[in-house]
Order: C-alpha cells, then sequence, then structure tokens
C-alpha cells in the first residue's frame, strides 16, 4: 500500500533564537585554522591576561585558573586530568575558542588583544610559554603545546587538505 503525504508540511522549529543579518553574519563566521589562518591583528601577553582574566574569567575559572565551578583550564587538577591549556594540541584552538566562546555569559565581547592576553595568561599558567611572551598571529601559531604528538591529523595522513592548504604544512610549491 502506498500512501501519500502532502508536500506543504513543514516542520517547525523550536523557535529559538533570531536569523542574523547580511551585516552581522561576518562577525560570526570567524574561525582559525591550527596553522594560524584567520588569526587577527592584535597581541597580548601573560601580564595584560591576567587583568582581562580577574576581571572576566575567574568567576567561572577561578583566579588562577585552577579553581571554580568551570572546568579549569590549567592543570591537570585532581579533579579535571584534560585540562584546555595542557591537553589541546594547538594554541590557535585555544585562541579560536576564547575568541568564540568566551566569557559564557557574553560570548565575543572581548576585544582581539584581550584575546591574545588571555591566552597568553593561560598558557603561562600552564608552564608553556613565559610571562613576557608576546602572543600575535606570528607568535601564537608557534607556541608549542605539550600534548600535541598524542593528537592524530587524520586529513593530512590521507593526504587530503579540507581548508585548501598542503598536508601537513608541506609547501605549496
Amino acid at each position: 500500500m502506498l500512501l501519500a503525504i502532502p508536500s506543504t508540511a513543514v516542520a517547525e522549529g523550536p523557535g529559538l533564537g533570531e536569523p542574523l543579518s547580511a551585516a552581522e553574519i561576518p562577525f560570526y563566521a570567524t574561525y582559525v585554522l591550527p596553522d594560524g589562518t584567520g588569526l587577527p591583528p592584535g597581541q597580548g601577553d601573560a601580564l595584560a591576561g591576567a587583568e582581562v582574566w580577574a576581571s572576566t574569567c575567574a568567576v567561572c575559572h577561578g583566579e588562577t585558573g585552577r579553581e571554580g565551578p568551570m572546568p579549569p583550564v590549567v592543570g591537570p587538577t585532581d579533579s579535571f586530568s584534560k585540562p584546555a591549556g595542557q591537553f589541546w594540541p594547538y594554541a590557535t584552538t585555544l585562541f579560536d575558542y576564547v575568541r568564540r566562546a568566551m566569557p559564557f555569559s557574553g560570548p565575543k565581547v572581548l576585544s582581539d588583544d584581550e584575546v591574545y592576553a588571555v591566552s597568553a595568561y593561560i598558557l603561562y599558567q600552564n608552564g608553556i610559554i613565559s610571562e613576557s611572551h608576546v602572543l600575535n598571529m606570528h607568535s601564537l601559531p608557534e607556541v608549542r603545546m605539550p600534548n600535541k604528538e598524542n593528537f592524530v591529523d587524520h586529513w593530512a595522513n590521507s593526504g587530503e587538505t579540507p581548508y585548501g592548504g598542503p598536508p601537513n604544512g608541506a609547501s605549496p610549491n
């Protein structure tokens, strides 16, 4: 038996949010790739980051990044063995996440300089960079994360370049 369903049926969503205007899309459609593609101009160090951290981040992550009701970004700690500052494979991913999603109460309110500074603070608190190390679009991709070797880049291993760049950072020539 064949059943015909009218083609005029439209599924309605939960009615959450508001559509973005064409002018708003570029503000939200930003991303940073592991190699640093997409990093904006700006700079920051851990000293500047400590100020931003105290006023914006400490309420959720604690004074040093090891405490707070949200998972710590510094560690490992007794309660959380894989903090972002130690576990993630790329420092650029840390920057991208902070830029897109933090603070939780108002994502995307931090300036690019503040995001560089907070990223530097987190990396400094994890012992990855010095307190005076200045992060910017050139120096951030050079930061070597301690757990990078425990990740596998399946795209590069298959010879694919999902973002248009050469695999494994190879020269396109």
